[in-house]
């Protein structure tokens, strides 16, 4: 962090508040049913030490910290986190403190640590007060929200690396009074989106995102940021989740809009970005700026579903022999975006029924009707 926080600026959120900014702006399956072709298209609308032992305690800890050229900037307890705000004045000395102090790092975090003092940053260290976590009755940890101000516009993900065995995604929820935000160091590109893909991913729809995130990061070489939804929160076209109401986004930590106001006349934008980054192909911090571009964009999805009912008219017939290649150019999109076997993908697709021939025009044109044939041999 840039400054030294005091307690009031931190916060635990609720866990519902992420969820619905998630639910809001996931890419999404929509579906279409086509229409009956033959039907005419018509218009519609422990026991506590002495305050001595404390004093002690406390003087050689300082003068340790001094030492290692740590300070400790504050100290305070939030719900069921301890927090620590520290300053540091070399890495190996940061290190040691936090080891001595029994968090858990890797060797080698003076390596990620040296830029962040360099800037001349705090470190935000939370612990984890079981007791605490225990009596919350919560089954997992809360978010932790932090508020302060600076200039520099960022987010650090270096440090996430510390423990990281591999690869890392993480999904950022920018909310914006004027427009979208920005990467400003790393290139973004839009997820593939407004797909028309086969029916039976419906109940795939997981594994068919996760396959074709993957094969979007290889293609673009592992080094840029994915948009996955931008849009103004009074509402959206079609919606995945209804959006958040005023008093919800001000839990979020939009602070420019109050509790009393009508969600039609709220100005928030949000922008969802997912990055997936590894040491090496994400060396630096993400540096975000906002814009006043208020273009709309969603990662969305589209199973289009074939009209099943009977279809006796010449348009019912040329519609039914379109769909095997419809099917076909699904397949092909699919396997495009997700590296599946197109083979795998076609064994899935419905199967259409063998079209009859149409009666010809002129068969039936010179045939009398059993009506007139009667009326002819009556007379």
């Amino acid at each position: 962090v840039p400054t030294v926080l005091q307690e009031g600026q931190v916060n635990v959120g609720d866990p519902a508040i992420v969820q619905r900014l998630d639910d809001f702006s996931a890419p999404r399956l929509v579906e279409y049913f086509d229409p009956d072709p033959c039907m005419p298209i018509l218009p519609y609308a422990a026991e506590a030490p002495t305050a001595r032992q404390q004093a002690s305690v406390a003087e050689e800890a300082e003068q340790s910290d001094s030492a290692l050229g740590v300070t400790v900037e504050a100290t305070f307890a939030v719900g069921e986190y301890d927090i620590v705000i520290l300053g540091a004045q070399e890495s190996d000395g940061l290190e040691t403190w936090l080891r001595q102090n029994d968090y858990q790092i890797p060797s080698g975090a003076s390596e990620l640590l040296q830029p962040y003092i360099r800037q001349g940053l705090k470190f935000f260290v939370a612990r984890v007060n079981l007791e605490e976590f225990d009596r919350s009755g919560f089954q997992s940890l809360r978010p932790l929200q932090i508020a302060y101000e600076s200039p520099r516009f960022m987010l650090p993900i270096r440090l996430g690396m510390m423990n990281a065995q591999s690869e890392q995604d993480l999904v950022v929820y920018l909310l914006s009074s004027e427009g979208q935000v920005e990467l400003t160091n790393y290139r973004t590109v839009k997820i593939p989106s407004d797909a028309q893909i086969p029916q039976y991913v419906k109940a795939e729809f997981p594994e068919f995102y996760t396959a074709m995130f993957q094969q979007s990061y290889q293609r673009e070489n592992r080094e840029v940021a994915f948009l996955e939804y931008a849009w103004n929160m009074r509402g959206c076209d079609p919606c995945s989740a209804d959006p958040l109401n005023p008093e919800e986004l001000r839990q979020a930590g939009v602070f420019w809009v109050s509790p009393n106001t009508d969600i039609w006349n709220t100005n928030v934008f949000i922008t969802r970005l997912h990055v997936r980054y590894a040491r090496d192909k994400f060396p630096e911090d993400l540096m975000f700026q906002q814009t006043n571009n208020q273009e709309f964009f969603q990662g969305r999805y589209i199973l289009q579903h074939p009209f099943t009912g009977e279809m006796n008219c010449p348009a019912g017939e040329e519609y039914r022999r379109s769909l095997p290649q419809r099917f076909e150019a699904e397949a092909q999109t699919l396997a495009r975006l997700t590296g599946w076997d197109i083979n795998d993908i076609r064994r899935q697709l419905p199967t259409v029924e063998e079209a009859t021939e149409p009666t010809p025009w002129w068969e039936t044109l010179w045939q009398r009707s059993s009506y007139l044939l009667e009326r002819m041999t009556a007379g």
